[in-house]
């Protein structure tokens, strides 16, 4: 195996993961390089059960190894929501839709009980090989009004208390070394050498 599909046509993400694979010796190709669309149907209740459908739906259909995740924001005080609906929490992928609905939604609660978290679940899947699990999360607080035009979804309103500011402020850089995503990733390179070579 020298080929890795990532379940993505995001060129930010396939470039984050090119970095980590490419000194293996790991080709990184995205669904852009794919020639067929294959369906996908994410109909499961958390995020490592989404990113399991989408890297095994790939594996079983083009017989190569995928890696797929599946990530989103849990607000304590909505019992969890917008979870696993993030992206589509007030309409599909429109931010500023979203922001708005959460911010309605938490109008009246009181800072203390603004505790939320990202969260991200990763999925690495092959021919013959037990799926590959890996988690990541930060944690932080939701703020009362948008700060800073940095990020996309729910960072200009995702405080990190450690930074004192919102991950639209801190910038990509700084964002990149303690996000949900980078631990995630962290947990996953811990295992996947010996998971690949197995």
């Amino acid at each position: 195996m020298t080929k890795i599909l990532i379940a993505t046509k995001n060129a930010g993400k396939a470039r984050e993961y090119r970095k980590l694979f490419e000194p293996k010796g790991i080709e990184v190709i995205t669904l852009k390089d794919l020639n067929e669309q294959v369906e996908i149907i994410e109909n499961g209740k958390t995020f490592s059960e989404n990113a399991l459908i989408k890297a095994q739906t790939l594996t079983d259909k083009l017989n190569i190894p995928v890696l797929a995740d599946d990530s989103g924001l849990v607000v304590d005080a909505l019992n969890g929501a917008p979870g696993i609906y993030s992206a589509r929490y007030a309409g599909d992928h429109d931010d500023e839709a979203n922001n708005k609905k959460l911010l309605k939604a938490l109008k009246k609660v009181p800072d203390e009980k603004r505790t939320a978290h990202f969260h991200c679940s990763i999925v690495a899947t092959a021919p013959d090989k037990t799926p590959l699990e890996a988690n990541g999360d930060v944690y932080g607080l939701i703020a009362h009004e948008k700060h800073g035009e940095d990020g996309f979804g729910y960072d200009p309103l995702f405080y990190y208390p450690e930074f004192g500011k919102t991950f639209g402020e801190i910038g990509m850089e700084e964002k990149n070394k303690v996000s949900h995503r980078a631990k995630a990733t962290e947990n996953l390179l811990e295992k996947f050498d010996e998971w690949w070579n197995e």
